[in-house]
């Protein structure tokens, strides 16, 4: 590792890491990895390459020649291209999800993206997005954030995103979708979803996100890194 400072923001989907991230991120200047759309990348270039995500051999050979480039869009988002070919919609949905969480449970993918996350540890620091962060790619963070929230708490605030977005969805299946993930993301056999021993543990399931920001801002503070 480098003297290039980490700080990890670990936690389930729905828990309000990414927008964390990017927040902390932007006030910080500091570059920022969403590693999870590294993972719904994979899953997704696998259904255009016509890989089965139960064909672990074959999944693992597409992570590691993965041909990924992200940018950042005017509006702020990042922008997520396969082959040069935009997939950021398609990463996003929930079979997105799905396939991000099936192939990410394969030992040899995690180690095949393991260095590519690592890369974007460059100056002047480097905002980690992710299940695993502080756990296994960047244990030696210095500062490092699980955020939770209950099941239904989560449900409900993907339901509104999809409903904003004009898609129709059901809120029990989005819940049991959310319970699965859930389920295989903490019992995988590698880098299971767990915060780290010295990890801050926020539980925003009644918490608004500007309040969650202000607790991680002080602590932010108390590292000297503002």
């Amino acid at each position: 590792m480098t003297s290039v400072p980490v700080i990890t923001v670990d936690g389930p989907s729905g828990a309000g890491k990414g927008t964390i991230s990017h927040l902390l991120a932007e006030r910080l200047g500091w570059h920022l990895l969403d590693s999870g759309a590294l993972y719904r990348v994979t899953g997704q270039a696998c259904v255009i390459e016509g890989v089965s995500w139960g064909d672990p051999a074959a999944v693992a050979d597409i992570a590691r020649h993965l041909d990924v480039v992200f940018t950042l869009a005017e509006n702020g988002e990042i922008r997520v291209a396969y082959k040069g070919v935009d997939v950021s919609a398609e990463i996003r949905t929930e079979e997105g999800g799905r396939g991000a969480s099936t192939v990410a449970a394969i030992p040899a993918v995690r180690e095949a993206l393991l260095a590519r996350q690592r890369d974007f540890m460059q100056p002047p620091g480097l905002v980690a997005d992710g299940r695993d962060m502080g756990t296994v790619v960047f244990r030696d963070a210095p500062l490092k954030f699980f955020l939770t929230a209950s099941a239904s708490e989560r449900a409900e605030r993907r339901y509104k995103q999809l409903i904003a977005k004009g898609e129709s969805v059901s809120l029990p299946r989005l819940l049991a979708d959310i319970q699965e993930r859930d389920e295989r993301d903490s019992n995988r056999s590698v880098s299971p979803l767990v915060p780290a021993e010295d990890a801050i543990v926020i539980d925003s399931s009644a918490t608004p996100i500007t309040e969650v920001f202000e607790r991680v801002m002080l602590e932010v503070k108390k590292k000297g890194f503002i």
